[in-house]
């Protein structure tokens, strides 16, 4: 029996890489992939997040960590609108990552944005406050 093109190049092969595919819950960054570029006074962090929804993305920061999750859910249904499906490979659940900003970043300090797939986040350095010296003046004797 032939196979149908999409069963070809490597489908069994697939099997070996099972354990590798994306499951729900699962951290896994090569679906968050991103870059960070030093921007003088702060840092710029951009993620795809190709396919997801600016309402199902979620940051947080808890001492010092900041935490993105993307969540995902694609129908069960096992028949799509104009068949059956035969394989279905797109990502479908909550994916998260996390990256150390340092205790001294706020959250007011930091600010996001999301278009076209791309989160970019501007998050500040940790710029220690200059130390003013002070005159200190020796006592002349005499």
């Amino acid at each position: 029996m032939m196979l149908p093109s999409i069963f070809r190049n490597g489908f069994f092969d697939d099997f070996d890489d099972f354990m590798d595919w994306p499951t729900p819950n699962r951290t896994d960054t090569s679906l968050m992939k991103s870059d960070v570029k030093d921007a003088g006074d702060h840092y710029e962090l951009m993620m795809d997040l190709p396919g997801f929804q600016k309402e199902n993305v979620k940051l947080s920061l808890k001492e010092g960590v900041l935490t993105f999750e993307a969540q995902k859910n694609i129908s069960n249904d096992e028949n799509g609108e104009d068949g059956k499906y035969l394989r279905r490979e797109r990502f479908q659940g909550t994916c998260t990552r996390s990256f150390y900003v340092g205790e001294h970043v706020q959250q007011k300090d930091i600010h996001a944005k999301f278009e076209n797939g791309v989160l970019t986040v501007s998050i500040p350095k940790n710029q220690p406050k200059p130390q003013v010296e002070e005159n200190k003046y020796i006592q002349i004797e005499g």
